[in-house]
């Protein structure tokens, strides 16, 4: 892949030069330093890509589902080839360390082509209800606007899920993290997607906000912060469009008294810094009995410290830097909040780590004896930044962890799988993972509250970009 295409954009099947956009470096976060040059478009863009979309629609929606089949597999196969590509471009741009990048990043985004060709092959868009017909149709063009922190995975998951759904699109990747989504153009031109289903724009949020306020789309989408969710969700709401938003995160880890303390609180620790800890599922509130705080703060001490902070391509890397100097200057300043608000700094703290003054490089990072009310406890840090918390009982715990604006994500620990399961049911979060379960890609993805609205993943993915017909009397005697 060649980086001069940062300053083009795939649009009706071709790579284009943009209408008069402005270009702005990309900064390799490891070392500060820019290694190429991506172009923020314009309205003008925007409306190019809409109207590509909006004419290769009806063809598209029309398509067979075999058709959508050999597509999704073709990506998929194209993906696999270009594998440790797509590995290297994330961790340049973004900063995770390239073992990470590969395996995990780039291979959450062959999954969801892989996940969805699954499901395609036996989903019900008509079923019978009575003598009524229940058609599920595509609802339109899309406009995608996704993030820098796992690039792949946002943005595969939302095409896998169009292109199953006989959509067309407009994406606008995060100008941070721009060049995995020119790689998955470049899949998806290679795999013969027909010209304007799928189209690529580049640009801050001028261009994001041209296509929420766009009347020629028809559904957003968008994976972001809470903010900018809700500036989208407004723009948007005098076309009356569908808006499918995946937004912030503070997610709980309550750890119950019967748990194996050193594992629980070790992979707690190990997750919740995972991705310099810019995920916006990780679990940053560690919930304790308050008779054990003392003990677990230790054991995480220890987790942190065994943390390998470095370069992201040496190999012995388990955290790379976080994406930008505005994130790392955001991480301080909580950082900093949480020692004026009292909270006991376990480990880490303000800083660069000793040796790396280069980079974006933050100190794995503990707090103890947080209260709910501290700042470090609401906002969401994006960063290896973890809260320990006391509660007194079962009920606490769960007050504690409901008690917050955001609800996307949730975990329990507990050596007793029914009482974990019981606590599960009271979290008030769209996922929830007991015991450190894997993963699903086939589980619908989102939150409850101000963590957004809809889901991604699997079926419930197809479903944000399908309209319901109801035929009456298709079915008639």
């Amino acid at each position: 892949m060649s980086f001069e295409k940062g300053l083009k954009y795939f649009i009706n099947g071709a790579w284009v030069e943009p209408v008069g956009a402005t270009t702005i470096d990309v900064i390799n976060p490891a070392t500060e330093q820019p290694f190429a040059k991506v172009a923020l478009g314009t309205r003008a863009d925007v409306d190019r890509a809409v109207a590509a979309a909006r004419a290769a629609f009806p063809a598209f929606a029309a398509s067979a589902r075999e058709e959508r089949l050999a597509l999704l597999e073709k990506i998929a196969a194209i993906y696999k080839r270009r594998f440790g590509e797509m590995g290297e471009i994330i961790s340049r741009e973004m900063g995770a360390p390239l073992s990470f990048a590969t395996r995990f990043q780039a291979g959450a985004g062959m999954g969801h082509f892989r996940t969805m060709h699954g499901i395609l092959k036996t989903y019900p868009f008509e079923e019978a209800h009575g003598a009524t017909e229940i058609l599920r149709e595509p609802i339109g063009v899309i406009g995608m606007i996704t993030p820098w922190n796992w690039p792949a995975n946002q943005i595969s998951c939302k095409v896998a899920a169009a292109l199953a759904a006989g959509c067309t699109m407009v994406l606008k990747p995060s100008e941070v993290a721009p060049f995995s989504a020119i790689l998955i153009a470049e899949m998806l031109e290679e795999a013969g997607v027909p010209a304007g289903v799928f189209n690529l724009v580049h640009g801050d949020k001028v261009v994001g906000q041209a296509m929420a306020e766009h009347p020629g789309i028809d559904c957003m989408s968008f994976t972001g912060s809470t903010g900018a969710g809700i500036d989208v969700a407004v723009r948007a709401a005098p076309t009356v469009k569908r808006v499918g938003q995946e937004l912030g995160g503070k997610s709980a880890n309550i750890l119950l008294d019967d748990v194996d303390w050193s594992k629980a609180v070790t992979e707690g620790v190990k997750l919740c810094f995972r991705n310099s800890g810019q995920s916006c599922n990780a679990p940053t509130r560690m919930l304790v009995p308050a008779d054990r705080i003392g003990e677990v703060a230790e054991i995480a001490k220890a987790a942190a410290l065994s943390v390998k902070v470095g370069d992201p391509a040496a190999a012995d890397s388990d955290m790379g830097p976080v994406v930008s100097d505005l994130q790392w200057r955001k991480i301080q300043d909580l950082i900093q909040s949480g020692i004026s608000e009292g909270a006991r700094l376990v480990t880490g703290g303000p800083g660069k780590p000793e040796g790396l003054n280069q980079g974006y490089y933050v100190k794995p990072t503990i707090f103890a004896d947080v209260k709910p009310e501290m700042r470090i406890a609401r906002e969401e840090i994006f960063g290896p930044v973890l809260s320990i918390l006391p509660y007194s009982d079962e009920a606490d715990a769960v007050r504690i962890a409901n008690d917050h604006m955001f609800g996307l994500a949730g975990y329990v620990h507990s050596s007793d799988r029914e009482r974990a399961k019981r606590v599960a049911r009271q979290i008030r979060a769209g996922m929830v993972t007991v015991n450190m379960a894997n993963a699903d890609p086939a589980a619908p993805f989102g939150g409850y509250r101000q963590s957004g609205n809809g889901r991604e993943w699997g079926r419930h993915g197809i479903e944000e970009y399908l309209e319901i017909k109801s035929v009456m009397g298709w079915n008639a005697a």
